[in-house]
């Protein structure tokens, strides 16, 4: 019997008190749509979460007990961003805030034999790198926040790092809001469109599956 073909999770968040309309609801399921066409060696799964405390955490383990997935990107919204926002650590907290639900967190902290805070292996001074080469806005982020972002980040980093072959597993913030705005100048990065939005997200894929360019004037470890 041949292979399995390695599987791809990408996964957004529904509405929360604060944005009654969650843009990664809609971006992911057109990324994974379009993710299966182009990287045709690779299963695709997309999954939108309740921006729940209780249920988020629990679809996440039934998601990687069914797929075991080689690269995890979870996409979510932030007000603060204004692009592509790549985050490397993820804290062993929660704040206390109500989800959609309007429920709080059971505790204060995701795991109370956890450590204070894992780390990325997702490649992701290499993906801000070629998002700006594209002209797209993207940074990174050294904190998730506290709220069920931060807290699917913690754990999606727990299950990769247990799974038999090491997954590569990372959150992505986006902006909340589309930028409409006709045009910006030629030094300037594009707004933040649907569809600059879209290839992003692609691109963001591209380089965690090393199958991106290489961009120029930058080592293997993503320094100048």
């Amino acid at each position: 019997m041949p292979a399995s073909r390695p599987t791809i999770l990408l996964t957004g968040f529904g509405p929360f008190p604060g944005i009654p309309e969650n843009l990664t609801s809609r971006l992911v399921p057109e990324v994974a749509q379009r993710a299966i066409r182009r990287f045709r060696g690779h299963a695709v799964v997309s999954e939108i979460f309740p921006t729940e405390w209780t249920r988020a955490p629990q679809r996440l383990d039934e998601l990687y007990q069914q797929h075991s997935p080689k690269l995890v990107l979870h996409f979510g919204v932030s007000e603060r961003a204004t692009g592509f926002q790549i985050e490397t650590t993820a804290f062993n907290r929660c704040l206390s805030l109500t989800d959609a639900a309007g429920c709080l967190p059971s505790a204060l902290e995701i795991d109370p034999a956890g450590s204070a805070s894992m780390s990325t292996r997702l490649p992701a001074e290499d993906i801000v790198a070629r998002l700006r080469s594209l002209n797209l806005p993207a940074s990174l982020s050294p904190d998730a926040g506290s709220y069920l972002c931060n807290s699917i980040f913690y754990r999606t980093l727990h299950h990769a790092a247990a799974l038999p072959r090491a997954a590569v597993a990372g959150f992505v913030h986006i902006p909340a809001k589309l930028d409409d705005s006709a045009g910006v100048q030629a030094d300037a990065a594009r707004p933040f469109d649907w569809n600059a939005a879209l290839l992003g997200s692609l691109e963001i894929i591209r380089v965690c599956l090393g199958l991106a360019p290489r961009t120029h004037g930058r080592s293997a470890s993503g320094k100048v």
